[in-house]
């Protein structure tokens, strides 16, 4: 026993700091083989026909600047299909507007809400399109977003998805600031580093691409999914599609600033993971999914880290406050001392590793470092808090129910590109 609570004390600080080192050597090998040579997308002797779906569920107060900044795209082809899935505001009223004023754009009305992954779906079943991009309702493409996707289909008949880059469009609080270290020195270099291992494990539920064929061999995507990004990924990765990341298909987005919505949205993330762990737990028994295992194992890590996270805080506080002779001393976990000051300088350096990845993209990025020295006690916390909550949520959950929507946190402003 002694000698597990020893490990747990250890794990709590050693996990994030290698996972750290992990993804800042994966991004940067990306970054030179993939990623620094190319600067415009590879000339097509044919563009592809791509259906854009937008799911929708009230959000009249962004969907209009969405589609407008869609027609600007730098892309021959392509359509634009809305699903209203069931929206109580003046959503419906303003899809039915835009369609009459913009030729690309379709609407489909579902009456009542089924979900985001229901809304893909019949997306999806009407698009005209042998290629899907999926974006949320408040994301801003970047005009050559879909050039830099769809040479991968074009090029490689087995690429089934591909996501991109989502960059934060709203720092007006503290929260909108480090989520924008956070997307770039973590989600940008988790997304190369999975790239480079050859199992890219999330698509962006904010800009993703797929080939029509890929996601009808795969069933769509399952409606009974809080994460339906990560399940469709883990779908086509079972199936052997190739999933890729682009970085240079950049899409903008709103972030919670609020510590509910970040609440709301980390909670549900954690547990669509979770679910998605449960649901595919059968790769274990095919010897073809083997490169499955690693990602599997290191999810479940994930989990581990965080419930020893609070048990080694209540063993602190016992071992502290009450002054109770434990067996071990164990190390605060807030403030922390050299291990946190290392955790915290490791989190500069991966901010550092990103801004020199990401420079190209935003020029003024640096300007960010500062935010960056609240994040481990912003993030790390968050993600303990919400894998803790998550874990029952998951396991006690009713298989089969549709994993309907809310209107997520946008930020208090509405701010344009």
């Amino acid at each position: 026993m002694l000698g597990f609570l020893q490990f747990m004390n250890d794990f709590v600080y050693l996990y994030p700091l290698l996972m750290s080192f992990v993804w800042m050597i994966g991004a940067l090998i990306f970054h030179y083989r993939l990623e620094r040579k190319i600067k415009l997308p590879p000339p097509l002797k044919e563009y592809p026909f791509f259906s854009i779906l937008i799911p929708c569920h009230n959000e009249e107060g962004q969907i209009e600047e969405t589609v407008a900044k869609l027609m600007e795209l730098d892309y021959p082809n392509y359509e634009v299909i809305t699903v209203d899935d069931g929206s109580t505001d003046r959503t419906a009223s303003i899809l039915h507007e835009l369609s009459e004023k913009y030729e690309r754009v379709r609407v489909v009305y579902l009456r009542e809400n089924q979900g985001k992954g229901a809304a893909l779906n019949m997306g999806c079943l009407i698009s005209g399109g042998d290629f899907i991009l999926t974006i949320d309702a408040d994301a801003l493409l970047d005009p050559k977003a879909l050039k830099w996707m769809a040479w991968h289909f074009y090029i490689f008949p087995r690429v089934g998805a591909v996501t991109g880059n989502p960059r934060v469009l709203n720092r007006t609080t503290l929260l909108g600031k480090i989520q924008t270290g956070e997307y770039a020195s973590i989600i940008g270099l988790i997304k190369r580093t999975q790239r480079i291992l050859g199992k890219v494990l999330t698509v962006s539920g904010v800009i993703a691409a797929f080939r029509k064929q890929a996601l009808l061999s795969v069933g769509l995507w399952d409606t009974d999914m809080v994460t339906e990004d990560i399940d469709i990924t883990w779908k086509l990765e079972k199936d052997f599609w190739d999933v890729r990341f682009e970085p240079r298909a950049i899409c903008w987005v709103r972030t919670p600033e609020t510590i509910k919505g970040l609440w709301r949205q980390r909670l549900r993330w954690a547990q669509g993971g979770i679910e998605v762990l449960r649901k595919h737990y059968d790769i274990w028994q095919n010897w073809k999914q083997r490169r499955l295992w690693p990602v599997y194992v290191e999810y479940v890590f994930s989990i581990f880290w965080a419930y020893s996270f609070w048990t080694l805080i209540i063993l602190w506080m016992l071992q502290e406050i009450l002054d109770l002779n434990l067996p071990i001393r164990f190390l605060p976990p807030i403030p922390p001392r050299w291990t946190g000051s290392t955790l915290a300088l490791t989190c500069v350096a991966m901010f550092a590793v990103s801004v020199y990845v990401d420079n190209v993209y935003e020029k003024k990025f640096f300007r960010y470092l500062f935010w960056v020295i609240w994040y481990p006690f912003i993030y790390w916390m968050i993600n303990a808090l919400t894998v803790t909550v998550a874990v029952p949520k998951a396991l006690l959950k009713k298989k089969g129910a549709k994993a309907v929507w809310e209107s997520p946190d946008r930020g208090f402003d509405k701010l344009k590109l």
